[in-house]
């Protein structure tokens, strides 16, 4: 897959496994026991690396083969178009590969028709290895167990306009850091500019609702609950906020990309952002550029959003200790590292953090958000559920604009939005 934190953070098709898929077909394999000999052939497959990462992954197999004689790696990789009918496919017809590049929308419905490994008993060992935060975001709720090892993490800090807020009469060294800061700072940015500057140019998503210490999901997976007291709450201060001016009239219809565009072009006076977006500014927005801040996602739990990538192992492998072994070897610490410093990526791996790398200014703009990002993973959580599709994503967006243009009560809303989001649960199951 891409990787950049848009494409970290836009969610795959939902994957919806045939019947066949489920119960013991398939054959071979089937143990959770990690302990014997690392020996025989494993096929790892990718999500869109192979053009831009040859080298990395030819010298990383090389290198696991030459540590582990008597085994062998083929590598396969995937385009990101349609990778997760190429899953569901090869899940289908017993092919799918020992060692699966996935995300977590993709594992849940390879949990449910039993293909994924159970890693909190075929690798538990190696558990401690990772940040807290990244080894649960593999996990489904209401099945007990952990079913791919985290691999690369990414997050994106927020960037404001630090002129816009100094024009406001708010200090430019203090930008918002929870919801109620920035609902009273957008309604005295919206005030002062006689309603010309919104501070936010985006609708509430599921990941704001998780921020906001709204519950997602009810505790065994089997309905959502983001329409709970702190969701009602968060969607009426978002629709005063639109009607104070404070979120941008076109936020209804906003994208990412147009949204940076409003930021771009000083309309609005936040976005979240990365690396490439700060080097746009400084070639595309100059005046921009040297007025920017960057500061953590707005969060009133602590904790800010990640999204991890991870690799799963199929649990009909018939050469369990070789294919744990390769998806530990490929996300342990020294791997993760050489790879962060390929790529815009964080590793997930516990300390790892802490390098120089992420956390030693160099004086270039890379830097700065690098550090920014890798300080706030520490304890970042994956708030998307694993259970939430791309069509419940579009429910929860259709119910929000309606109670952003007065058409119903946002408690009507989020109603609304769990129940569709349940009815397409229930067709997952």
């Amino acid at each position: 897959m891409p990787i950049s934190r848009r494409a970290l953070a836009a969610a795959v098709t939902a994957l919806v496994l045939p019947l066949s898929a489920c119960g013991s077909g398939g054959g071979g394999g089937g143990s959770t026991d990690a302990s014997g000999k690392v020996e025989g052939d494993i096929t790892f497959q990718t999500w869109n690396l192979r053009a831009n990462f040859k080298g990395y992954f030819d010298g990383l197999i090389a290198d696991f083969e030459k540590k582990y004689p008597g085994t062998h790696v083929k590598w396969v990789d995937q385009p990101a178009e349609g990778y997760a009918d190429k899953i569901s496919a090869d899940a289908a017809g017993g092919t799918l590969p020992d060692v699966v590049n996935v995300s977590p929308d993709l594992v849940a419905p390879l949990v449910k028709a039993g293909l994924a490994m159970d890693l909190d008993k075929a690798a538990a060992k190696y558990k401690g290895e990772y940040l807290p935060g990244a080894w649960a975001s593999h996990q489904v709720p209401g099945v007990s167990g952990t079913y791919a090892f985290p691999w690369y993490l990414n997050t994106g800090p927020m960037f404001y306009n630090k002129a816009l807020f100094k024009e406001a009469g708010l200090d430019p060294e203090k930008p918002p850091k929870t919801y109620d800061e920035l609902f009273t700072d957008a309604r005295q940015m919206a005030q002062k500019s006689g309603g010309k500057v919104a501070t936010l140019a985006n609708i509430p998503t599921i990941e704001d609702f998780g921020r906001y210490g709204a519950s997602l999901m009810n505790k065994d997976g089997t309905g959502f609950a983001f329409n709970d007291a702190k969701g009602v709450e968060l969607l009426t201060k978002y629709k005063q906020l639109y009607d104070a001016k404070g979120l941008d009239p076109q936020a209804l219809n906003a994208t990412p990309e147009s949204a940076g565009k409003k930021f771009l072009t000083q309309a609005v006076a936040m976005n979240p952002g990365s690396a490439l977006d700060l080097q746009n500014f400084k070639t595309q927005a100059p005046s921009l550029y040297k007025n920017i801040g960057i500061t953590d996602q707005i969060t009133n739990t602590g904790h800010v959003n990640m999204y991890v990538m991870g690799l799963m192992v199929n649990s009909r492998t018939k050469n369990t200790p070789a294919a744990v072994a390769f998806a530990h070897y490929v996300t342990d610490a020294e791997h993760q590292m050489s790879f962060a410093k390929k790529v815009a990526i964080f590793p997930s791996t516990a300390g790892s953090l802490d390098d120089p790398y992420f956390t030693k200014e160099d004086g270039t703009d890379a830097t700065r958000v690098r550090i920014a990002a890798a300080k706030s993973l520490k304890n970042a959580v994956n708030y998307t559920p694993v259970l939430f599709s791309e069509q419940m994503k579009t429910a929860l967006r259709n119910e929000v604009d309606k109670a952003m243009q007065g058409k119903q009560s946002p408690k009507a809303a989020l109603d609304n939005a769990v129940k569709a989001c349940d009815r397409l649960l229930q067709q997952q199951g």
